[in-house]
């Protein structure tokens, strides 16, 4: 099975896929599911823009809505996290997950789904401390602190990941896990993003949420994106049972000419199972034993630990997981359940441009039907119960930011957008037009061919992080220019005719 891996989309969804299609045709292969490490950008119409964190002078349509409106249809099966720049409004209606579009699935704010036998989890968003413990009180219309705080990590999804106790082959997140940058070539990282050397001194680069995450769950892969540069590293770890252990982890860039933005890996499946996508019974069974603990308030509240009153040990036992398979009837495949819920954005001629539409929240049809099934509170419907609203559009809140005594660990990026003049910790863009690296010729769609991305094999498991370039090698393959390739730097070298290999599941 093939899986295609995706750093930040920004709504370059035609270009990705376009991307993905040209390796295909150029290596003979198919790819069967591609995953995108946030800043997906589900934006549908010109109002949806009112809800992404950016400046206006940012503001695009992209290309997603063209899948919304039916114009498009993906390609291939894609799942995606929420990041830092997203159309919150429209991602909030699906919290525990669902179709933004036909074959394009959203995880929610945490989530775990099965595809192929591969067991798949994702935490969306970024760490902020002052808002990690906080219930999920935004509503759109938001104000201009509510439109950031809107994609924080909270505390609950964190604790509920950290409940699973099935292995996960994949999990991905937008920012990295704090300290990954110990575990690879920290002089590679520095000399591309000189930037860094602050936090990666001082450990605070990356997500103390992730962190934890990452040693809780220990995947076979992780994947992320957020600072815009591609990053592997290996870490190892020690059993109770005396063996080891890995986690492979990869970062890749943004969508843009010239960058490593893709990476195509092969893995073997542990079930022989359709290619469809499924709930897992364990997350849902941790969700519906957690709900109690749902908030979608301001305050801070704090979820239970060793030493509480109450259970704080939320294992999920065979007659809970039994339960849930029965209540599914034993399939839980994932209908095609999409509907719209804004009007897309209009192209056809002669037909009137977008009606500037009051930014509303609504109660998503997914999501209601899975909370009837599973027995979960809707955030949303929460907040429009608490205001007695019953339109989908609540008043905006003006108010600002309540601090606690958790400081922001959020890593500086200047190559993000800035959002504003006064956050520094916020990012610049690039610039549209920056040249790819010397010597890439870029193809028709004016990308950079993108030959390169295969994963090679590594002749032998790396015994440390200065090794771990060689789990996510690019494969030198024959490019549409007969005299030239890609290689592993995006630079120039001689074509090679080789045998392709990919990298293989860790042992």
């Amino acid at each position: 099975m093939l899986i295609a891996v995706e750093g930040c989309c920004h709504g370059e969804l035609d270009k990705i896929y376009e991307t993905i299609q040209h390796a295909e045709q150029q290596n003979d292969i198919k790819v069967d599911l591609l995953l995108i490490c946030g800043d997906f950008q589900a934006v549908r119409n010109k109002s949806d823009l009112a809800s992404m964190a950016v400046p206006v002078k940012y503001q695009k349509l992209n290309t997603f809505y063209k899948y919304y409106s039916g114009e498009k249809v993906a390609p291939i099966l894609t799942m995606f996290i929420g990041g830092n720049h997203e159309a919150s409004n429209y991602l909030q209606e699906l919290p525990y997950g669902g179709w933004v579009a036909p074959k394009i699935y959203y995880m929610g704010y945490a989530g775990v789904v099965n595809f192929g036998g591969l067991r798949i989890g994702g935490l969306s968003g970024i760490f902020k401390g002052q808002d990690y413990h906080k219930g999920h009180f935004e509503c759109p219309p938001y104000n201009e602190s509510t439109k950031r705080s809107v994609y924080h990590v909270r505390n609950l999804e964190v604790f509920r990941l950290k409940q699973l106790r099935q292995s996960l082959d994949i999990f991905m997140s937008h920012d990295w896990p704090r300290g990954i940058y110990e575990y690879g070539s920290v002089a590679e990282l520095l000399r591309r993003k000189r930037f860094l050397a602050d936090e990666v001194s001082t450990g605070t680069l990356g997500s103390p949420a992730a962190e934890e995450l990452l040693y809780a769950l220990k995947p076979d892969y992780w994947f992320a994106a957020h600072l815009h540069v591609k990053f592997p590293a290996l870490v190892e770890f020690e059993l109770n049972n005396g063996k080891t252990k890995s986690t492979k982890f990869l970062a890749l860039d943004k969508c843009l000419p010239g960058r490593q933005f893709l990476q195509i890996l092969e893995m073997n499946p542990r079930e022989n199972e359709t290619k469809d996508l499924r709930l897992d019974a364990e997350w849902l069974s941790i969700l519906r034993s957690t709900n109690h603990l749902l908030s979608v308030s301001r305050t801070n509240s704090y979820m239970p630990g060793i030493g509480s009153n109450e259970r704080f040990d939320f294992t999920v036992t065979k007659d809970e997981l039994d339960e849930i398979c029965s209540d599914f009837g034993g399939n839980l495949r994932l209908p095609d359940n999409f509907v719209q819920t804004a009007t897309p954005h209009n192209t056809v001629p002669g037909k009137s441009a977008d009606v500037c539409e009051k930014t509303a929240v609504h109660v998503n049809a997914q999501t209601a039907l899975l909370c009837e099934m599973v027995g979960l509170s809707n955030p949303v419907a929460l907040l429009l119960n608490r205001s007695g609203n019953t339109s989908g559009i609540l008043p905006a809140d003006n108010s600002d930011f309540v601090d606690s005594t958790f400081t922001s660990s959020s890593s500086f990026n200047p190559e993000e957008i800035s959002l504003d003049d006064c956050e520094n910790d916020d990012e610049v863009p690039d610039k549209e037009d920056d040249p790819p690296c010397p010597g890439v010729r870029r193809s028709a769609s004016g990308f950079s061919n993108p030959g390169e991305i295969l994963l090679g094999k590594p002749e032998e498991k790396a015994s440390s992080g200065e090794d771990c370039e060689s789990f996510f090698p690019q494969v030198k393959r024959q490019s549409l220019d007969p005299q030239t390739s890609l290689g592993e730097t995006g630079n120039c070298v001689k074509a090679q005719e080789t045998e392709t290999e990919i990298i293989s599941p860790p042992g």
